[in-house]
């Protein structure tokens, strides 16, 4: 008995000491401010930069397959002005998404979301945004079956919370986040508010709460995380800011720049 009452002490100052879980650096559309985002080569860049994990953007076709690309329309990285929902995969198959960020890109295309699965390593994670609406979902499920990766592997966040609340009511093993944008009113206050947020993630069933870091503060992510969800925020392209979400709490840094967001982490955990 007095051995037990000793290491009653122990197994308490061991759980208080622990340390937080690790916060993930998620490569935004992969090491996009080097390469051209959602691609290939951005991805496999940010895996060379140390990435946790990578996030892209993902269209429904109007044949039914589902493509990497953040904007309902290809104008912005290519020299054509298609519209991702009314082209069939062959069509944007031939669109150079790269030559708009260098000539050394030149010839780069729209990936499926399959051929992005393939190169996720073991260990890593992808975050996967739907641009689409529910319309997307059949096809996704068929797509995570087929991707060989584990569950704890995929991630699938969206503005849309009736995507989110799909996602969790058809296939739950895959933790899903709803994203939001923050505003503030014309009295100072963040929108959307605490109250509004946790109304949502209840609603949904959704694992967590990712928001732009602009009006985030540690109050904001603590009432979050008291409430039994996870904080995530994007796009954090300055360390130092990286830095204060991660001790405020926050689970993942989305950034353009994984690799001196993880060599900054590093040099502050060394001092």
């Amino acid at each position: 008995m007095f051995r037990i009452y000793l290491l009653i002490p122990l197994i308490f100052l061991t759980y208080c000491t622990s340390p937080l879980p690790e916060t993930m650096i998620v490569a935004h559309r992969g090491a996009s401010y080097d390469a051209p985002e959602n691609t290939i080569p951005a991805f496999l860049l940010a895996w060379e930069q140390g990435a946790d994990a990578i996030e892209g953007d993902f269209f429904l076709t109007a044949d039914g397959e589902i493509v990497c690309i953040h904007d309902p329309r290809t104008s912005r990285v290519s020299d054509t002005d298609t519209e991702v929902a009314n082209a069939t995969l062959e069509e944007l198959r031939q669109l150079d998404v790269g030559s708009w960020k260098g000539q050394e890109w030149a010839g780069t295309g729209i990936p499926t979301l399959g051929e992005v699965f393939e190169i996720v390593p073991a260990g890593k994670k992808i975050f996967v945004e739907i641009k689409s609406g529910t319309e997307i979902l059949p096809v996704l499920y068929e797509e995570l079956d087929r991707s060989g990766l584990r569950n704890e592997q995929i991630v699938i966040i969206s503005f849309n919370a009736d995507v989110i609340e799909g996602v969790k009511s058809a296939r739950p093993e895959h933790n899903a986040y709803w994203l939001s944008g923050l505003s503030q009113d014309d009295y100072g206050n963040v929108v959307p508010d605490v109250k509004t947020v946790i109304e949502t993630l209840d609603r949904t069933g959704a694992d967590g709460f990712s928001s732009h870091h602009g009006l985030v503060t540690a109050g904001y992510i603590e009432q979050i995380k008291d409430a039994g969800y996870e904080y995530h925020v994007w796009t954090v392209n300055d360390p130092e800011r990286a830095w204060e979400l991660k001790q405020h709490g926050a689970l993942s840094i989305t950034t353009d720049i994984p690799g001196r967001v993880r060599e900054y982490f590093l040099t502050q955990k060394s001092k």
